[in-house]
């Protein structure tokens, strides 16, 4: 297991890092906006698997391996950044599924599969996600002891930090949404919502 010290140390650290504003958690504020808490869980589910991924890769030397072919990386950057900026450009003019109609409780529908997707592309293709977790997570790893109980005890605690903080973000844009709706807003909430996307799209592809 774990020793006490090293957890005092190592929860408020990912925590930290968790809470800062990134990728994901602008997603997460996003399509909280646009389709509600509840859908965005699909995404969160699919960002917790990516980051999962990468911290045990990371711990287990697989980063290595994926950093000396950077291809993969451009790849699934390149596809998911432009999927994002095409949704954010949709959004921005109020148009396709994500787009955000008048009625507050009228949600887009867009299919469970397509926001899980879109969370593991995320989290996956994110290279400072690649860079925090090879640099953070392997020193809290001490080799005298078995690695697989620590390894899930660290990673366990990694993917409850990035979802309270995503459940945070999530519902601080539903909130935005029914304050902007409210007002009459609507065309502005999916600006501000497109823009959101494109950018994470952007930051994405170039990150």
């Amino acid at each position: 297991m774990v020793e006490l010290s090293v957890l005092l140390i190592f929860i408020p650290t990912f925590l930290l890092v968790s809470v800062t504003p990134g990728m994901c958690m602008t997603l997460a504020m996003t399509m909280g906006m646009t389709i509600g808490v509840r859908r965005t869980l699909w995404m969160m589910w699919g960002e917790l698997v990516g980051v999962g991924v990468v911290s045990v890769a990371a711990v287990l030397g697989v980063a290595a391996i994926m950093l000396n072919y950077p291809s993969l990386f451009l790849l699934l950057k390149y596809i998911g950044g432009g999927y994002l900026v095409w949704l954010g450009i949709q959004m921005w003019r109020s148009r396709g599924k994500m787009a955000i109609s008048d009625s507050i409780d009228d949600q887009p529908h867009v299919a469970g599969r397509v926001l899980f997707t879109q969370g593991l592309v995320t989290a996956i293709a994110n290279p400072k996600g690649w860079a925090f977790m090879i640099s953070l997570l392997p020193p809290f790893i001490n080799t005298q002891l078995p690695l697989l109980p620590q390894l899930s005890v660290l990673v366990g605690i990694i993917l409850c930090s990035e979802f309270i903080c995503m459940l945070a973000y999530a519902s601080g844009g539903r909130s935005l949404r029914h304050f902007l709706q409210k007002s009459g807003n609507v065309r502005m909430l999916n600006r501000i919502a497109g823009s959101l996307m494109v950018g994470v799209g952007i930051w994405l592809a170039t990150g």
